[in-house]
């Protein structure tokens, strides 16, 4: 039975944020509580095999299923539908200008002929999808609007997982957009509100190391380096003696011999320094801007010890580590212990997981 309050207080249909890297896929499930604040519902990780999952690029396909349906049942959830997203890699996107005023068909058409110029695919090989950003400031009239393609077999991938997890794909997202989504919530709770802030996101994945220079929820300067987590996995077992697996294993687990701070830790986090600081260098040479106001700092690997110091030391900027459910309430099956160590993993799940609310 639907009453009067139920009718007008619906939230939009529970959904579920997944992430799938190259080391694990990450859950996540929002809603909002009765005074309209974000509620964590749920979250869960569940690691993957190496070469599961490669750039983005799912090859072992019956795996990685199995590994999502695990990972759906250990989180308790029974929502269906899912958010999902692709590396930025896999999709081609293009910012275009189109006269103001014209219907949602009018757009697809004009879209469409637009896409022609920037695809280098013919238009039956890809799944092409737009949305309006809104007026366009150098063109009176004109509206800016965003072009995002991407080779369909890699979008049916993302939408057969989903299936063989028993979920209802309903959207496919862009990784980097979606932890901007997620970025943004942050940088909004910065002094005076983030305005006019240089934020530097860096998000810290098993081989890839991606930065995103955000200023009002623009994207001034994108990076990615091949360094990642993996390069602390290889320089476990070649200490240790130990197979690569191990390695991972002994690293999640926090099994490792009394020296690791200081034989392999220490220089990691050295380096990982060293490549961030590069990261920045790269991005006052090439831009007019010699300063970051914040440096945020996510990913699987960002947590190790002493990283955020040594980074806020060598930079000279402010930098601190991610947790995506700053300022929501955290719901009663959300192991807190868990999820606090856990949590800058989260951040492009979480910003699939706030497409639920997304106007």
């Amino acid at each position: 039975m639907i009453t009067l309050e139920s009718l007008f207080s619906r939230q939009p249909a529970p959904l579920l944020g997944v992430d799938i890297s190259s080391s694990s896929i990450k859950l996540v499930e929002l809603s909002k509580n009765k005074s309209g604040e974000l509620l964590l519902e749920r979250c869960a990780i569940e690691p993957l095999d190496r070469g599961w999952v490669t750039e983005g690029n799912i090859e072992k396909f019956d795996e990685v299923a199995e590994a999502l349906r695990r990972l759906v049942k250990k989180s308790g959830t029974r929502t269906k539908n899912v958010a999902m997203a692709l590396p930025a890699s896999a999709v081609i996107t293009k910012k275009i200008s189109l006269p103001g005023g014209m219907s949602e068909q009018e757009l697809e058409v004009q879209v469409e002929s637009e896409a022609n110029q920037y695809i280098p695919f013919s238009l039956e090989e890809v799944s092409l999808d737009f949305c309006v950003i809104g007026p366009s400031p150098g063109s009176p009239g004109d509206v800016d609007v965003l072009i995002a393609a991407s080779r369909r077999e890699k979008v049916q991938d993302r939408q057969g997982l989903a299936e063989a997890a028993g979920l209802k794909p309903v959207v496919i997202d862009i990784e980097g957009h979606a932890s901007r989504m997620a970025a943004e919530r942050l940088i909004e709770r910065l002094p005076n509100r983030g305005e006019g802030a240089l934020v530097a996101l860096f998000e810290v994945g098993a081989m890839t190391t991606s930065m995103q220079v955000l200023r009002n929820s623009d994207v001034i300067y994108e990076r990615d380096q091949a360094f990642g987590g993996a390069q602390l996995t290889q320089l476990i077992a070649r200490q240790y003696g130990f197979s690569q697996e191990e390695a991972e294993a002994k690293k999640r687990n926090s099994d490792l011999p009394d020296d690791y701070g200081s034989a392999v830790l220490k220089p990691f986090v050295q380096s990982m320094t060293q490549e961030v600081a590069r990261a920045l260098q790269f991005f006052f040479t090439s831009t007019p801007y010699n300063r970051i106001d914040h440096i945020l700092l996510a990913g699987g690997s960002s947590p190790l010890s002493g990283l955020v110091e040594a980074i806020t030391q060598q930079t000279g900027f402010a930098c601190t580590l991610v947790n995506p459910f700053d300022g929501m309430e955290i719901g009663a099956g959300v192991r807190l212990k868990r999820m606090a160590r856990e949590a800058p993993s989260y951040l492009t799940s979480c910003g699939l997981a706030l497409r639920r609310f997304a106007s």
